[in-house]
């Protein structure tokens, strides 16, 4: 059976048809996902019934993965999925929902700020995959905004002025925005500010994006009051309804990002009173965005 990818909003997103992720891709069908991810950014999996081997082993299909280290599970006897899957769940080793002032419950807060996953490292993330296999009955939604179409809607003063900014990105002022500061001095170290390039382009398409994030606090050589209000006209610009999808998450959904041209959000739910079991693979990205717009 061949793929059929069919498009769900004006600007991205791509709902796929006719595969079973269980089984391994082929060359031309990891291709065709590929270039489906340049043009579309998101791509929807309905009805996949997944291990976490089956997800590793797809995830693998677009290259190496981010392992999850350094964030919100910092002790390994905490950890309850395999280092190449990041637990975004509400839920505790033993599949215990965790208790409402648990460390690890107030880190993921920070993810219902628009993000873009692992832009506070030096090498920030390209893919992103996420799957359902358990979710609540309201809330939880996840919502993502088209970077592009952001881009390409902003005036061309405003295109010239942030075309070579240079930002610094940190987990722990993301945190922060959220009112948590409970990081360790090595966790610090880790999470030191690393700069992005603010305007990205993608080599395929050719189109740029304006590449934001709540871990953004500060441009080089600005002001950072200056800075931080600038940041927040630009991701209020490019959140409006225009630019945003909606996903209504069912059991069985996979659901695949590019963080190069997305950024998403998940939105409240009662999560100390219902199970939301979640499980996202990292695919790498290929190196720093500055030296990538360089070149």
């Amino acid at each position: 059976m061949s793929i059929t990818i069919r498009q769900v909003h004006p600007h991205f997103v791509g709902e796929v048809s006719g595969l079973d992720l269980r089984r391994p891709l082929d060359p031309e069908q990891a291709r065709e996902i590929h270039e489906a991810m340049d043009r579309l950014g998101v791509l929807v999996f309905h009805d996949q019934d997944l291990s976490d081997d089956h997800q590793v082993a797809f995830s693998r299909s677009f290259g190496k993965l981010e392992l999850a280290v350094g964030s919100n599970v910092v002790k390994p006897e905490q950890r309850r999925l395999r280092l190449e899957m990041a637990d975004v769940s509400n839920l505790d080793k033993h599949g215990q929902m965790l208790e409402r002032n648990d460390r690890r419950r107030m880190f993921n807060l920070g993810n219902r700020l628009w993000h873009s996953d692992s832009s506070f490292r030096a090498t920030p993330s390209k893919f992103s995959i996420l799957s359902c296999r358990s979710k609540p009955s309201t809330g939880g939604n996840t919502e993502y905004a088209f970077m592009p179409a952001a881009y390409e809607a902003l005036d061309q003063e405003t295109r010239e002025e942030i075309a070579d900014l240079v930002t610094e990105h940190s987990l722990i002022f993301s945190r922060g925005v959220m009112g948590f500061a409970d990081f360790s001095e090595e966790e610090r170290a880790t999470f030191e500010p690393v700069r992005h390039a603010l305007v990205r382009t993608n080599r395929l398409t050719g189109r740029k994006s304006i590449y934001l994030s709540s871990h953004i606090g500060s441009i080089v050589g600005w002001p950072v009051p200056e800075a931080r209000d600038f940041i927040r006209d630009l991701i209020e610009h490019a959140t409006q309804p225009e630019f945003r999808y909606v996903h209504e998450w069912r059991v069985g959904d996979l659901v695949m990002w590019d963080n190069r041209q997305c950024m998403h959000r998940v939105r409240r739910f009662r999560d100390t009173g219902e199970v939301r079991d979640m499980r996202r693979t990292t695919v790498a990205g290929e190196g720093p965005t500055i030296e990538a717009e360089a070149a």
